[in-house]
């Protein structure tokens, strides 16, 4: 009977916690996402979809996404002194998530219908998760909900992207239908990307710095109206005015962070990876701001500099150093980075440079392949190598 009961229960750790799940389909569709995309860029297959809405759907609504699922799963209820969320909850969400993303990448292949058909499936399995945290919002006891607030704007900006993206895509299979893309992106990435991932490590990094320094007056809030401002001006193309606001909020944020007393060169590694992401924001914003005028005065093509360093230096390197330090913590191991996992945070910082080196390349008229294959495969080979360090603890609670 113990031998019985020891099986089962070995059987269904994969699901006993909600980010078990989603971080390792959202590895797994990172790793193909990525493949796919990097075989269209070098012709080697055709996409049934445009190479970049195929990338920025991929990442936002099927990769990125999970892995916010999966953190949020486990610490919203926390935020918010709830219950945690039920396991037949999340486990129907999971699921609805892995066929969207099935369909999603065969009919990338195969057919631009099955894409529409995956989409609506994926804006579903997005539309529960959000009503389920908003759910843990409102039976919440805590009396301090600012911060969860702010993530539900962030996620429901992010909803309501998917539901456009889904109707502006569908017009399009049916009429000539352009321009949509370029007014969907700056939504995506400043509030979807940026403000969510924002929302939580503010939240996060300083509890986990133990810094006692109190955050500035309506310091989210200036961030969020920041990048209102930002998106409109991105929308209707004012490049030189939206280059000078990201530096102007990247000074802020940068002020902001400086004053949190954060010492991480005092931190073991779990830790300083969470700060090094942190300011990779104001820094990201800052060089992005720059390269965008100097893109605009000189009419050069930095091949999407600002969005990449945001994505890969403060959105990749806050997943990888939360998703490293959740695995671990949540499988009763103490939240401490071996050789390995070191190595992985600095590869994560290879990946950032090496695709700036990339956009710098393309604005000079280089043109080097090369490095567009490099940038490529070290995406790839840090979530093999993660999912290969920390895999058997999410699936099979092994240490």
């Amino acid at each position: 009977m113990s031998t019985f009961s020891a099986i089962t229960k070995k059987q269904n750790y994969f699901l006993s916690q909600p980010h078990q799940p989603f971080f390792v389909f959202g590895v797994l569709w990172a790793i193909v996402s990525m493949i796919l995309f990097t075989l269209s860029h070098k012709g080697v297959i055709t996409l049934a979809v445009s190479e970049n809405e195929f990338h920025l759907y991929s990442l936002a609504f099927i990769v990125f996404t999970q892995f916010f699922h999966g953190f949020l799963f486990t610490t919203f209820p926390r935020f918010c002194t709830s219950m945690t969320i039920p396991r037949e909850v999340y486990i129907r969400i999971v699921w609805l998530y892995q066929i969207a993303s099935v369909l999603f990448f065969i009919g990338s292949l195969a057919s631009q219908w099955i894409v529409l058909v995956a989409m609506c499936a994926g804006l579903f399995a997005h539309a529960m998760a959000i009503f389920t945290l908003h759910w843990v919002y409102k039976i919440g006891q805590s009396p301090l909900k600012q911060d969860p607030y702010w993530i539900l704007v962030a996620h429901t900006i992010a909803l309501v992207s998917h539901l456009v993206w889904i109707i502006a895509y569908g017009i399009s299979l049916i009429w000539d239908f352009h321009g949509w893309f370029e007014i969907i992106v700056p939504i995506i990435v400043n509030f979807f990307f940026v403000f969510l991932t924002f929302s939580v490590a503010q939240r996060m990094i300083p509890f986990f710095s133990h810094s006692q320094e109190a955050k500035s007056n309506y310091f989210v809030e200036t961030v969020f109206g920041f990048l209102i401002i930002k998106t409109l001006l991105a929308i209707f193309a004012f490049s030189v005015a939206e280059a000078v606001v990201s530096i102007l909020l990247a000074l802020y944020l940068l002020r902001e962070f400086l004053r949190w007393k954060l010492h991480p060169f005092h931190s073991p590694a779990i830790v300083w990876i969470l700060h090094l992401a942190l300011f990779w924001l104001p820094v990201a914003l800052l060089l992005g701001g720059i390269l965008q005028i100097i893109e605009t005065l000189y009419t050069l093509n930095f091949l999407f500099a600002g969005v990449h360093l945001l994505v890969l230096g403060f959105l990749t390197t806050v997943l990888i150093g939360f998703g490293t330090r959740v695995t671990l913590g949540h499988s009763g191991q103490p939240p401490h980075a071996d050789k390995l996992t070191i190595i992985l945070f600095w590869w994560t910082q290879i990946i950032v440079l090496s695709r700036l080196a990339l956009s710098i390349d393309t604005a000079l008229g280089a043109s080097h392949g090369w490095l567009f294959d490099a940038a490529a495969s070290a995406w790839i080979l840090l979530f093999m190598i993660w999912s290969l360090r920390y895999g058997k603890t999410l699936i099979f609670g092994q240490k």
